[in-house]
């Protein structure tokens, strides 16, 4: 009976925890969004469904490695949102694949991508020639985001959580000296831009804080 107990104290735990983990990481569900995610997974699992049947492994000692891999977790995604370094090392970065109507086949070799491969993805797209494509690039997901000739008038993101697409900046010809005085315009720092949306030749800024007057 004491056997059973434990374990229904560890699995307790092991809830509140994965629910905690949730809340903080600002998630609904565990659906993988990154590879950081999958392996945020597979780890807590494995912590959770390794140990709650041990019966070496005490509840103290359950619960604590429990809060160290919170603090972890925690730890890397503070990292990943605030330190460009890390933020590549964890995410990858995205991957041109055609540029200018031309099919770059050496990062298409290099991601493993063969040409009835990036064909399929762009008919998916209901996209049948490549020459119609300006940008073609490989998400960290593995996504493809394609961009077509004429299209400048949707929106895309420049800046996203304080880091510039540079990518993005060259796929409408602008610099990054066009994006400095597009901030100073508008009294912010780059630092300060949640979102920074690119439509029409205008950049629309959502802040972390309201430019100061």
């Amino acid at each position: 009976m004491k056997e059973y107990l434990e374990i229904g104290i560890k699995l307790s735990i092991g809830l509140i925890s994965l629910i905690f983990q949730m809340n903080l990481l600002g998630k609904s569900n565990l659906a993988p969004t990154s590879s950081l995610d999958q392996l945020q997974n597979f780890v807590l699992g494995g912590i959770i469904g390794g140990m709650i049947y041990n019966s070496q492994i005490s509840v103290l000692q359950f619960f604590l490695v429990l809060i160290i891999w919170t603090f972890l977790v925690t730890l890397i995604k503070y990292l990943k949102e605030n330190v460009s370094f890390v933020k590549k090392l964890i995410d990858g970065q995205p991957v041109i694949l055609i540029k200018n109507g031309e099919v770059i086949v050496e990062n298409c070799a290099k991601k493993g991508i063969s040409a009835s491969d990036l064909m399929f993805k762009l008919r998916a797209s209901n996209v049948y020639d490549t020459r119609q494509v300006k940008r073609a690039i490989q998400e960290q997901n593995g996504q493809l985001t394609i961009i077509l000739y004429g299209e400048e008038l949707v929106r895309y993101p420049l800046i996203t959580n304080g880091f510039v697409d540079e990518d993005m900046l060259e796929t409408f010809e602008k610099d990054r000296e066009w994006l400095d005085k597009e901030l100073e315009k508008k009294n912010t720092e780059l630092s300060n831009v949640y979102l920074g949306e690119y439509n029409n030749g205008n950049l629309y800024l959502s802040l972390y804080e309201k430019a100061k007057k």
